[in-house]
This record gives structure tokens, C-alpha cells and sequence, in this order.
């Protein structure tokens, strides 16, 4: 069996409880090089084979897989954050259904989400921004025709980047061409959650010029929009004059 674990952002107790039970079940870890906190490989139980996956093709990742299973051994694929955003599990997750090697996806606590906590942030607020991009910038790797930055930016929500922390310069010119403003807040989250964490707050225009000052060139998010300000219309959720389903409010 193959066991896809989110590893979380980085803080070593920000793992699931089901996901630090399954690496210290494992009798073979493969983990994302160096954006895995170390802490969590030194929970492995004895005799337990550990790979770091950024020195391996996906060919050899799998054949370690293979290798494990046929054995009658369990294996951890431990994946930063949550598997699902940039972890490239779907293309494992093909050569296992080839090879009829079955496998369960543990979640994880996103890096954008362990920012969030760092910054004292709340991504909607209501009459602010209620939609959140996910995305990257373009470099080396290709995104979809209609995703570019420059687009998305017409929708002016907030905008989490990954991957894009040697593109700043290019971040700030597609977001000033798609429709954000110059003064429009940003915050640089260095390995949120991480003991060397970082946290930077500056705007659209000045982005490259902080990140160049810090010396920051990966492992960091973008993140772009008003929500960055902290100011907010009172939630109707909780607002004395709102009817809900359980309680009656003063309208009217």
C-alpha cells in the first residue's frame, strides 16, 4: 500500500494526527527533499528506508514503490503542504493504477493556509474579496492558455502564488497589466510556519525591490489583494439583526 501524506507547511506538529501515524508506521518513506521538515524523518520507526525524491526521476520513484509492494511493505510518499496543490501526485498515482498498486491520499495543511495563521489573516472578507486564486507565475513550466496572470488579475480577489518567488518582477508586471493597482498590498511569507520564517508586507510596485532586499528567491509565497488591510463590513453571520437558521435576528 501507498500512503500520498501531506507533510503541512513546515512546523513539524502542524502534520495530522493520521499522517504522523502513518509515516511512523511506514516501512519506506519517500520524501520532498529539502521542504520536509527533518523532524518528521526522524520519527520513522527502525529499519524504515528513506528516500529523498528531489535527487529521482518519477521512474525511480515508482520503481521504489513497486520494489516496496511487492515486498509486502507499506510505503509514505510525504508530499509539503497538501499533496493536492503543486505535489505532482497524479502522475504516481497513474503508474500505480497500471500497476495495480492500490493507495490512499492522507490531506495536509497547505503552506497557504500556515500563512494565513502567521499573518493574522482572513483570505474573504465580506465586501472585500470572497474568492481566492490560487495560482503561479509562468517561468520555465508552461501554464494553460487563459491562465496566465494578466488575466486572472482582471478578477482583483486575492491571489495566493506559489513557485513564483524568482519571478517577482514579472509577478509585478502581469498584475499591474491585468488590473491590480501599484499600492495594492502584498506579503511575502518566507517558510511560513518554519523557524526561519519570514514575513514581509509591501505593496504590488515595491515586490521585486523587497524581495531582491531580502534575498529571497524560493520557498516563499505572494500574496495580493485588499484583504491584506484587515478591514471588513461586519459578517451577517453573527450580526444581532441577521435571521439564521437557529436564531431569530432584529429585522425590521
Amino acid at each position: 500500500m501507498v500512503h500520498f501524506v501531506g507533510a503541512g507547511p513546515g512546523a513539524e506538529d502542524l502534520i495530522t494526527v493520521r499522517g504522523r501515524r502513518l509515516v511512523r508506521q511506514a516501512d519506506v518513506v519517500i520524501y520532498a527533499g529539502s521542504l520536509v521538515n527533518p523532524g518528521l524523518l526522524c520519527q520513522v520507526k527502525e529499519g524504515c528506508r528513506i528516500y529523498d525524491s528531489s535527487r529521482m526521476t518519477l521512474e525511480e520513484v515508482v520503481g521504489v514503490m513497486k520494489e516496496a509492494e511487492a515486498a509486502g511493505r507499506d510505503t509514505v510518499r510525504l508530499h509539503t503542504g497538501d499533496p493536492s496543490l503543486y505535489g505532482a501526485v497524479r502522475e504516481q498515482m497513474d503508474c500505480l493504477e497500471e500497476a495495480d498498486i492500490p493507495y490512499d491520499v492522507c490531506p495536509g495543511v497547505s503552506s497557504f493556509f500556515g500563512a494565513a495563521a502567521s499573518l493574522h489573516l482572513e483570505y474573504t472578507l465580506p465586501e472585500v474579496s470572497q474568492t481566492v486564486i490560487l495560482t503561479r507565475a509562468e517561468g520555465r513550466t508552461p501554464v494553460p492558455e487563459g491562465e496566465g496572470l494578466r488575466s486572472l488579475a482582471a478578477h482583483k480577489g486575492t491571489m495566493v502564488l506559489f513557485l513564483s518567488a524568482s519571478l517577482a518582477t514579472k509577478v509585478k508586471e502581469e498584475l499591474l497589466a491585468g488590473g491590480y493597482g501599484p499600492q495594492t498590498p502584498v506579503a511575502i511569507a518566507y517558510k511560513a510556519t518554519w523557524p526561519q520564517e519570514r514575513l514581509i508586507r509591501t505593496t504590488l510596485e515595491r515586490l521585486p525591490e523587497e524581495m531582491e532586499r531580502n534575498k529571497i528567491r524560493k520557498t516563499a509565497l505572494i500574496i495580493v489583494g485588499e484583504v491584506l488591510h484587515g478591514t471588513a463590513a461586519r459578517s451577517k453571520l453573527y450580526d444581532p439583526g441577521f435571521t439564521t437558521e437557529y436564531r431569530k435576528g432584529r429585522e425590521g
